[in-house]
C-alpha cells in the first residue's frame, strides 16, 4: 500500500500498518484524524511515518472485551505480552480528544480505566499485569523474591504506576464528561492508591513491599529488598523508576512532582463525581505535604543556578541526571507537573546537555538515554518529549527530523538507537514511542501548521 499525498499522488513510502482485517481495533474518528493530518504534512515520508505510528496502539496492542457486562480493554506494550499501568495510560492518551466523536473508541477507553481499576485492586505495588489475568507472570519474574499475586506480570513498585491511571481517568472525564467508569470499585482503587502513597512516605517504617531478583544487572534488584535508606521527610518513595530500573535514592523527584498533580486531579474527581469531601481532603493534604517537601529537599544549587534533582534521600544525598522515560525532569510540563517555570528551564538546560551523564550526542542524533539500555543509546521518547515541551520552532523542526532518521526506514519509532547509527536500535515494536510520536506530529500540524507544511 502506498501513502497518499493531499493532491492524490502516490509516493514510494509504503504504509507499514497492518491490513484493515488484521487491525485489533478501528476507529472512524482516528482514521479521519490521520487523513486530515497527513494532508497537511508537506514531507510524504513524515506523513507516512505519522500514519504508521499514531494508530499503532489501536492497530496492534489492544484486546477489547467485557467483564461483568462492562467494557474491559487490555493494552500490551508491543513485543512484551503484558500491560503496564504506565504504558497503557500513555499509549491511549492521544486518543482522548477524539473519544467524543466515536462511541466505540470511548468504550475502549472506558475499558482501559476499568481494567486498570481491577489491576490496582489486585496489587498496587505491581507495575505490570498479564492481558489474561489468569496467565502466569512474565518469564523473567518467575523467581523474583516478592509476593506475586495471580495476574501480575512483574512486581516492581513504581510511584508513577499509581499516578498514570489517575491522569487517564481525569483526562477521560474532561474529554467525554462520562462518569460511568468511576464506580465503587474505582473509588476503592483510588483509596488504595492514596493509602499506598501514605505508607511509602515511610514514616512508620519501610512498609510491606519487598523485592529481590537474581540478575546480572544491579538495576534489576533492590538493596536489602527495599533499596537504600531514606529519611521520612514527606516525600513518597518509589523503588523503581519508570524505566523499570531500580532507584539509587528512593525519593524519585519527577514521580513525586507527578504525584502532586495526580492527587489534585483525584481530589477534584472525588469532590465533583463521588461527592466525597473527605477523600478529596485527604488527597489534597497529601499533595500539599509532598509539594512542600519537594521545595525543601529536591532543589539543588549548581554553578548555573538551582535545578531539580532527579533523586534524593532526605539526608542531603542527591542524584543529578535525567532518564528518558516519563515522568522525567524534561517531561514535567507535559504532565502538568512543573510548578516553577524558571526552575524548570534551568533544569531543562541541564538535562539536555552533557552535564547530564545520560545525555548523548552523536552523528545520528542527540537525546537522553538511561541505564536500562546503556551508554550511547538515545531514546526517541526523550526527543519527542523535548519537542513537546519546546517553545522554539527551530528546536521542534530539528527534533522531528532527528526522529525521522531514527526510524531507520522501518516506518516506526524504537525504544533506543545508537547515537552514531540509527540502524542499531532496540525494540522494533514499542507502541508507547510510536503513539507518542503520533501525538507530537498531530499536535504540531494542528497548532503550528507552518512548521511541517
Amino acid at each position: 500500500m502506498l501513502a497518499e499525498l493531499a493532491i492524490g499522488q502516490t509516493v514510494p513510502f509504503p504504509s507499514k500498518r497492518p491490513q484493515p482485517a488484521h487491525r485489533k481495533f478501528q476507529s472512524e474518528a482516528v482514521e479521519a484524524f490521520i487523513s486530515k493530518t497527513t494532508k497537511r504534512i508537506g514531507d510524504p515520508e513524515l506523513a507516512t511515518l505519522f500514519a504508521n505510528c499514531f494508530p499503532n496502539t489501536l492497530d496492534t496492542t489492544v484486546e477489547v472485551g467485557e467483564f461483568d457486562g462492562k467494557p474491559d480493554t487490555a493494552v500490551i506494550t508491543g513485543d512484551i505480552p503484558a500491560m503496564w499501568l504506565r504504558d497503557s495510560s500513555a499509549q491511549v492518551w492521544p486518543y482522548l480528544s477524539l473519544a467524543s466523536q466515536d462511541v466505540r473508541l470511548r468504550r475502549l477507553l472506558e475499558g482501559v480505566i476499568r481494567r486498570q481499576t481491577r489491576c490496582l485492586l489486585i496489587d498496587p505495588y505491581a507495575n505490570s499485569f498479564m492481558a489474561d489475568l489468569s496467565a502466569p507472570p512474565l518469564e523473567w519474574s518467575l523467581k523474583d523474591e516478592t509476593e506475586m499475586k495471580p495476574g501480575v506480570g512483574e512486581r516492581k513498585y513504581e510511584l508513577d504506576s499509581l499516578c498514570y491511571p489517575i491522569r487517564l481517568a481525569h483526562g477521560y472525564w474532561k474529554a467525554t464528561g462520562d462518569n460511568s467508569p468511576f464506580d465503587a470499585n474505582w473509588k476503592k482503587a483510588m483509596q488504595l492508591v492514596v493509602q499506598t502513597m501514605r505508607i511509602q512516605q515511610r514514616k512508620e517504617g519501610p512498609g510491606p513491599y519487598r523485592f529481590q531478583r537474581s540478575a546480572s544487572n544491579p538495576t534489576d534488584t533492590l538493596v536489602n529488598g527495599i533499596g537504600n535508606p531514606v529519611k521520612p521527610v514527606g516525600l513518597v518513595a518509589s523503588c523503581f523508576r519508570p524505566s523499570d530500573d531500580a532507584c539509587i535514592f528512593s525519593f524519585l523527584v519527577p514521580s513525586n512532582l507527578f504525584a502532586v498533580t495526580s492527587l489534585r486531579q483525584l481530589a477534584e474527581m472525588a469532590e465533583t463525581i463521588l461527592n466525597d469531601t473527605d477523600m478529596a481532603k485527604e488527597a489534597r493534604s497529601l499533595a500539599n505535604e509532598v509539594e512542600a517537601a519537594l521545595r525543601q529537599y529536591a532543589i539543588v544549587n549548581t554553578a548555573a543556578g538551582s535545578i531539580w534533582a532527579y533523586e534524593v534521600d532526605g539526608y542531603g544525598g542527591h542524584v543529578l541526571m535525567d532518564d528518558a522515560n516519563v515522568p522525567s525532569l524534561l517531561g514535567l510540563p507535559y504532565l502538568g507537573s512543573s510548578p516553577d517555570s524558571a526552575l524548570y528551564e534551568r533544569t531543562r538546560s541541564f538535562v539536555w546537555s552533557e552535564r547530564n551523564p545520560w545525555f548523548y550526542k552523536g552523528k545520528a542524533g542527540e537525546g537522553i538515554g538511561g541505564p536500562h539500555i546503556g551508554r550511547d543509546m538515545v531514546w526517541p521518547m526523550s526527543q519527542i518529549i523535548f519537542a513537546l515541551t519546546s517553545n522554539s520552532d527551530v528546536e521542534i523542526v530539528r527534533t522531528i527530523r532527528m526522529l525521522q532518521r531514527s526510524s531507520a526506514n522501518t516506518g516506526y519509532m524504537h525504544e533506543s538507537y545508537h547515537k552514531d547509527d540509527p540502524m542499531r536500535f532496540t525494540r522494533a515494536w514499542f507502541a508507547w514511542a510510536n503513539t507518542l510520536f503520533g501525538e507530537l506530529v498531530g499536535k504540531i500540524v494542528h497548532t503550528k501548521p507552518q512548521l511541517l507544511a
